[in-house]
């Protein structure tokens, strides 16, 4: 009986071992001819040779930069976005946002930031300079609406 047995399972394990040679055959042969024709891998370039920038390395490490032609203009800082004045004292408020933040309100004769103040006011618009009794250095108007 015990040959039998072993006999019956003998046809079926060779079957099995020829069909997976037989597959394993298939998928060499077919990534070997899929393969691309040449045998020579790409030669990769020399990468191009990076040169540091000395102002960017400069304001990296923390070096101020003094003004250059790239500092934006003064007038571009500044964006008058309201005004109170008195018609008579010469008093008043104005709303100014500076470098893109939120308006703050500034009266006559307040510094905006070192070396610039808020010398007056008119109906539509703000004078700045350097000092309240000083020359005009920049003059900002309230942007017109479409309407007007």
């Amino acid at each position: 009986m015990a040959t039998l047995t072993h006999s019956r399972w003998a046809p079926r394990l060779a079957t099995l071992a020829l069909s997976a040679l037989a597959g394993a055959c298939v998928v060499y042969w077919g990534l070997k001819l899929s393969a691309p024709a040449g045998g020579a891998s790409p030669v990769a370039s020399a990468p191009e040779q990076v040169t540091a920038d000395p102002l960017a390395l400069a304001k990296l490490l923390g070096a101020q930069a003094a003004a250059t032609a790239d500092a934006p203009s003064l007038a571009s800082r500044f964006v008058l976005m309201g005004l109170l004045a008195g018609t008579t004292s010469g008093e008043g408020a104005a709303l100014i946002a500076m470098d893109g933040k939120p308006a703050r309100p500034y009266r006559v004769g307040a510094s905006l930031e070192p070396g610039l103040v808020l010398q007056s006011l008119s109906r539509r618009a703000a004078r700045l300079g350097p000092a309240v009794e000083g020359a005009t250095t920049l003059t900002l108007e309230i942007p017109r609406q479409k309407d007007e």
